[in-house]
């Protein structure tokens, strides 16, 4: 071998050698998570103190240490127009980055396919989150009312007499559509502050009846007292199926079976009824970087399957039922394809 083959093999064993003993160039640093060191923004459509605004605060206080980089995350309320400032503001004026996302009101939808003219946004596109909690809705009845069935409803000379805030809460919009599929009617007084002021009003015999929410129905204190005396009834409810807690109980969809209502006020039945999937949604601008919802939606995942959030949940009488981002995703794109008879048909059942 010559001088310069021998040169070139000891220069070939002494790279080798460097490198083998850890002196070659070090490898390029991974870069650091996107959140480390950020603010999460939760945009709440309502005030301090309500539904949304508790749920966002728990969710809040958990989901931090399951996104990469464990950033702060804070609440901020913005009510007005039902909701519909915050949604506007987060799909419009909030950067795509996914440092803000929104828990809007979960009817935001029909406003947007009724025409609102304050509506600035379109459901589709928004990229949604998850949701906690599923929540559906039964009109209960005084047990010593005379109406023991939707039956007996349908035929009474007078209609039951219910309470309800306003025309936009979910008991007055079920009556409305039991009314216009199988002829139901109900007679309603409005303007009760909240749901309190009409359990009151049920008790006292100033109405008979009242549209509430399943899961809250049975768990506050006042309906585990009411159900041990059997004060009350259950009469529809506007699940998809029957809820395990009303086994007895029909839904409005198995009684326009048996009515054989028309297949436009099933469809509008089941666009109204999408509320209640939405639950308390929570989502993120259009444009946001895929791989950053991809890190929300996971960890929002996480987050409804955390023991310490589950275990507060739970302290807080809060049911979890809760969806995933792409589920809430593929809701949005499907309620929204309906015929022009059924837009006309909500905007007659919602005074619009």
């Amino acid at each position: 071998m010559n001088k310069s083959s021998r040169l070139g093999v000891l220069y070939f064993w002494s790279l080798f050698s460097a490198w083998h003993l850890g002196f070659a160039a070090p490898l390029p640093a991974q870069s650091a998570p996107f959140y480390r060191s950020k603010m999460l923004t939760f945009v709440v459509g309502v005030s301090p103190g309500g539904a949304y605004d508790v749920w966002a605060r728990l969710i809040a206080s958990h989901m931090s240490k399951h996104i990469p980089g464990n950033p702060q995350i804070i609440v901020q309320n913005m009510p007005g127009a039902g909701g519909l400032v915050a949604a506007n503001y987060v799909y419009n004026v909030a950067k795509p980055d996914g440092l803000t996302t929104v828990m809007p009101a979960n009817r935001l939808y029909i406003d947007q396919f009724v025409g609102r003219s304050e509506v600035k946004f379109d459901v589709r596109k928004f990229v949604w989150i998850g949701n906690p909690q599923r929540y559906y809705t039964v009109i209960y009845m005084r047990a010593d009312a005379p109406y023991k069935s939707i039956t007996d409803v349908i035929h009474a000379k007078a209609p039951p007499k219910c309470g309800a805030p306003g025309t936009n809460s979910a008991g007055y919009t079920l009556s409305q559509l039991l009314e216009d599929a199988i002829g139901a009617k109900f007679e309603f007084v409005l303007g009760y502050p909240g749901a309190s002021e009409i359990d009151l009003a049920v008790e006292r015999g100033e109405v008979v009846c009242r549209g509430h929410d399943i899961i809250n129905h049975f768990s506050g204190a006042t309906y585990k007292a009411w159900h041990e005396k059997a004060f009350d009834r259950h009469i529809v409810q506007d699940s998809p199926k029957r809820d395990p807690k009303l086994p007895d109980t029909p839904t409005i969809f198995e009684l326009m079976d048996q009515y054989k209502a028309s297949q436009i006020s099933r469809r509008t039945a089941e666009f109204i009824s999408a509320s209640a999937e939405f639950g308390r949604p929570m989502a993120t601008s259009p444009g946001t970087p895929a791989d950053r919802v991809q890190v929300l939606r996971e960890a929002y995942a996480k987050t409804m399957k955390d023991p310490g959030f589950v275990a507060q949940a739970d302290k807080s009488q809060l049911v979890l039922q809760p969806s995933s981002g792409e589920e809430l995703q593929a809701l949005a794109n499907r309620i929204m394809d309906q015929p022009s008879e059924v837009v006309q048909k909500v905007k007659k059942i919602l005074n619009e």
